[in-house]
């Protein structure tokens, strides 16, 4: 089988780019809109011109990544988000974006969307500590075979909660 020249796969980007970025700005104009901020003032939070703002949510502008990392942190999401959406960034494999539905739920209020997400993250920090999670970097500060913090043995005249024994 003879693979296709390599221009076709770039002619594929180039009219797969008008769309994205016409995604890109209706998620914009979405995120916006369920934050309950006017053109103007998430032009101002972020930084940008309020010309500029518009013509990204019609799709006419692309942002750099920079802007769009302005611009999550003026609708208080993640930048991976926008560059997810905005094709800079692979979508992670195999891990809903939960946080991404939570923070376009305009039926939930800014302070909701962030306690939503608070109570997702500890449930998954708890559920990757019972299930033994990933195992801890080492610790390059001490040299292999030191013992850790979690264990050390105890030193001759001191109890278990460190401190001194009468002796």
């Amino acid at each position: 089988m003879v693979k296709e020249p390599a221009h076709t796969e770039g002619a594929q980007f180039v009219k797969e780019l008008p769309e994205r970025i016409n995604e890109l700005g209706s998620f914009i104009r979405e995120q916006r809109s369920s934050a309950r901020l006017s053109l103007r003032r998430l032009s101002e939070l972020a930084g940008i011109s309020n010309p500029y703002l518009s013509q990204i949510e019609r799709g006419l502008r692309r942002p750099s990544a920079e802007i769009l990392q302005q611009i999550a942190k003026a609708l208080r999401i993640s930048a991976e988000t926008l560059y997810v959406q905005a094709g800079i960034l692979d979508k992670p494999e195999g891990d809903t974006d939960l946080s991404r539905h939570i923070f376009a739920d305009h039926h939930l209020t800014e302070d909701q969307r962030q306690a939503m997400m608070r109570i997702y993250l500890s449930f998954r920090h708890e559920n990757d500590d019972a299930a033994g999670g990933p195992e801890p970097a080492p610790d390059p500060a001490r040299p292999p075979g030191t013992p850790g913090p979690g264990d050390e043995a105890p030193m001759p005249g001191v109890s278990s909660d460190s401190a001194p024994v009468a002796g």
